[in-house]
């Protein structure tokens, strides 16, 4: 007697796509904080190979019980081998359709360097800003957004009316979110804010630059109330700018608590 033994392989139960009845949607449901390899121009060198943190989201509707969270990472792993930003909004739209959802966020927040030169000395060094890709799809319909934050040093123009000697200065987050209708170097936006700025910061400093950045902190003076408006300013003058948000921060150097402003423009 022959015993034949199955090959075949049971059907496994998809426990997220079953139905569930308490009539709630969820507006983003995904993973957080995976990160992956990606490339981004780079306005002198063409373009940096960096590491970001992704968060990754869908909208499910009432009807579902759960996502399928390792669709995210395939989606990951199935596009570059490293992510670029002219692949970030099909990757978007393919995240979606994939997990069949009518909405859909990414966030890709990664490391940007900028190599700046010191206003006396000449030396050079990496300077590291935080940059963020944000996509959002709805009905087919992808925006785009980037997001920079600007470290920089602002001086207290009261401190420098009331005092007989110094004024209180301290480091600051210029943080801008914009939707560009044409192509925009991150460069250029790091260079709009800190030209807005008490002073610009940089990595490495003799004390000739020290010196000379001590004296234009002091010679220009400003509240965060008067760096968001400058910076909004010079965003208002670009054609280029759809719509933007400016916040700024200051990191008090005599208060236990910050400083904050922020503009919108849709």
């Amino acid at each position: 007697m022959t015993t034949h033994c199955s090959t075949s392989t049971p059907e496994i139960e998809d426990v997220q796509g079953s139905a569930d009845t308490r009539q709630i949607a969820i507006n983003r449901v995904g993973i957080k904080d995976i990160r992956h390899p990606v490339r981004v121009k780079d306005r002198s060198e063409g373009e940096q190979h960096t590491i970001a943190n992704f968060n990754m989201y869908v909208f499910l509707p009432h009807n579902f019980k759960g996502t399928h969270m390792s669709r995210f990472v395939a989606i990951l792993n199935n596009h570059e081998r490293e992510i670029s930003i002219s692949s970030f909004e099909d990757m978007l739209v393919e995240m979606v359709e994939l997990l069949e959802s009518e909405a859909g966020h990414i966030e890709m927040t990664f490391p940007f360097f900028v190599n700046k030169t010191a206003p006396v000395s000449g030396v050079q060094s990496l300077m590291d800003y935080d940059v963020t890709l944000i996509g959002e799809v709805e009905n087919g319909q992808p925006s785009i957004f980037t997001k920079v934050v600007v470290p920089v040093t602002s001086l207290c123009p009261c401190s420098k009316s009331i005092s007989d000697r110094g004024a209180h200065n301290q480091r600051s987050h210029v943080t801008v979110t914009v939707s560009t209708r044409d192509f925009m170097w991150i460069e250029e936006i790091i260079e709009l804010v800190e030209a807005e700025a008490s002073s610009e910061l940089y990595s490495l400093l003799k004390r000739p630059d020290e010196k000379f950045i001590t004296e234009r902190a002091y010679d220009n003076p400003k509240f965060v109330e008067d760096v968001v408006r400058d910076v909004a300013g010079r965003l208002n003058a670009d054609p280029r700018i759809e719509s933007y948000v400016v916040e700024a921060e200051n990191f008090e150097s005599i208060h236990n608590h910050s400083a904050y402003a922020r503009i919108e423009k849709n």
